[in-house]
């Protein structure tokens, strides 16, 4: 089913340009202190674990061999930068290594911005839950056509900034509890219909691999020669809006374009063995959540459901779509994209961009503050702003500063049309490429 909705709208899974990497690596500090007391990590700190395989002896990059629970915090891989540059274009390379490491970026940020505070995290809750419900009634009780398109603009918004906050959950920097985080991420991501531990993981295969042309999750280029395969009317509606801005629920069941596997199957090839227990306790919460909402609908009837959760429910996916595209593409200069030696953590986490929403950073914890969060994902929501004001100086010509917004983020649909327009795929060669345009989608 999925496969067929991901066809007709432009968005169905491509197939696989690339063999999947057979063994896998996980990284773990070995050291017991807290992350802000312990010295950076090196290659000896690294208890690095491998997988046979049966085809390869290359280490995996696209999905760890073990993938971090909520019971474990997440690290950042300590790689070291590759070597080796492409032709630079005019000025600054943004492509080229950078003169600093990890290290001095994690030591600019003050200590106490690695620390999480659940009661704090909680009170997020709280306050977004007790917005939701709010809302919900009060477009209820209102119950007119002036009430409905703001209730469906603010209560999307709101699902969106739920679903923040089970991200951060999976990240481990909701707290250091981590049956808390996922209880939390757990209840947070059903309710919008996410699955909690099957995108946790998938996700993180996105930060482990980010700025990757063919080992990142979400939002990766396709390669010249899977776009020149795609027939025009497919071609047209991928980088047409608004039918990319609702992939995300097509993403779930069928992944990106290029990769095969399900966020709700334990067998498909995002997760390892050990991880399918998880799997199965998220697709079955989501389950139950899907059978809740056909029964209120039986009950409240399909048209008030349409209104109260359904609308919004896609308002979510498209606040979704929009802020993750926008962190990845879409700025006036070209980012580039790495393979082979070229690419390491830290140059891929520095094509991330930073983007203000104005009024909705607050509602949205903040999101939009990316580098840093990309870089560090362990540190908690609410100390991102501080921590990337103190890695600015640092992190130089390599931070692009966002353009500030208004009240609200209207000036940021220009830039995601005009990336839209613009970048449609990689080379299939190069180790440092950038998005080309085909002239026909112009």
């Amino acid at each position: 089913m999925a496969s067929w909705v991901l066809s007709a709208s432009g968005l169905k899974p491509l197939p696989s340009a690339f063999p999947r990497p057979g063994v896998g690596a996980v990284y773990r500090d070995s050291l017991s202190k807290p992350r802000f007391l312990r010295p950076a990590a090196t290659g000896s700190d690294l208890n690095i674990r491998f997988s046979s395989t049966r085809s390869s002896s290359r280490m995996r990059a696209s999905v760890p061999f073990q993938v971090a629970s909520v019971e474990e915090e997440e690290e950042e891989p300590n790689f070291n930068d590759a070597i080796g540059e492409a032709e630079p274009p005019a000025g600054f390379d943004p492509g080229a290594p950078p003169p600093f490491n990890l290290a001095d970026i994690r030591a600019a940020i003050p200590k106490h911005c690695w620390v999480k505070d659940p009661w704090k995290s909680m009170s997020y809750v709280a306050r977004d839950v007790a917005v939701v419900f709010g809302l919900a009634a009060a477009a209820a009780y209102l119950n007119n056509w002036i009430v409905w398109p703001l209730y469906w603009a603010a209560q999307g918004t709101m699902f969106w900034a739920l679903f923040v906050l089970g991200h951060d959950c999976g990240h481990g920097s909701f707290s250091s509890n981590h049956k808390l985080n996922s209880v939390a991420g757990h209840i947070l991501h059903s309710s919008i219909l996410v699955p909690y531990h099957g995108w946790r993981i998938s996700h993180r295969t996105h930060h482990q691999n980010h700025g990757h042309v063919e080992n990142d999750e979400s939002w990766h280029p396709l390669s010249e020669k899977i776009f020149r395969q795609l027939d025009s009317a497919t071609r047209t509606l991928r980088f047409t809006l608004p039918f990319p801005m609702l992939a995300y629920p097509f993403y779930l069941w069928s992944r990106s374009p290029g990769k095969s596997g399900s966020h709700f199957d334990p067998n498909s090839d995002l997760f390892v063995a050990s991880e399918r227990k998880d799997v199965i306790t998220s697709t079955v919460c989501w389950t139950a959540m899907a059978a809740l909402l056909v029964g209120l609908t039986f009950v409240m009837g399909p048209m008030q459901m349409l209104k109260l959760y359904g609308i919004p429910y896609w308002g979510f996916v498209m606040w979704l779509d929009f802020v993750t595209y926008l962190h990845h593409h879409g700025h006036d200069d070209k980012l580039p994209w790495y393979r082979g030696k070229e690419w390491s953590y830290l140059r891929g986490g520095l094509t991330t961009l930073d983007r203000d929403y104005g009024w909705i950073n607050n509602i949205h914890h903040d999101i939009g503050t990316h580098v840093i969060h990309h870089l560090f994902p362990q540190i908690p929501h609410y100390h991102l702003i501080e921590a990337t004001e103190a890695a600015k100086p640092v992190l130089g010509k390599y931070y692009r500063e966002p353009e500030k917004s208004w009240p609200l983020p209207f000036h940021l649909i220009g830039n995601l049309i005009k990336s839209m327009k613009k970048d449609h795929y990689v080379s299939d060669t190069g180790d440092v490429v950038y998005y080309q345009t085909d002239p026909n989608l112009q």
